[in-house]
């Protein structure tokens, strides 16, 4: 499913138009961005959490050439399934 078939199962199930469910879906996705830019996790109980991580500078190794490359530190997202989601796709 991607973005567009996400948009028009809301819009189908919420009974509204697809603008507005566009709409919707990017203030939604715009407020867990937000968030996470700002070091809060985001918890939507029984669906999951999104939360950043930080991962420490690391050296790594070019598989081609065998050479060592440093690799900086970054933030990345993570995303834990909830309990009723977990249970619902098993």
């Amino acid at each position: 499913m991607n973005k567009g078939d996400l948009i028009n199962k809301i819009a189908e199930n919420a009974g509204i138009t697809k603008a507005q469910a566009d709409s919707a879906l990017e203030a939604v996705l715009g407020a867990i961005e937000g968030a996470l830019k700002s070091g809060d996790s985001v918890t939507l109980v029984g669906f999951g959490t999104f939360s950043v991580s930080n991962r420490e500078a690391r050296t790594g190794r070019n598989p081609r050439t065998g050479a060592t490359v440093k690799i900086a530190a970054k933030k990345s997202v993570k995303f834990k399934a909830g309990k009723k989601l977990s249970e619902s796709v098993n």
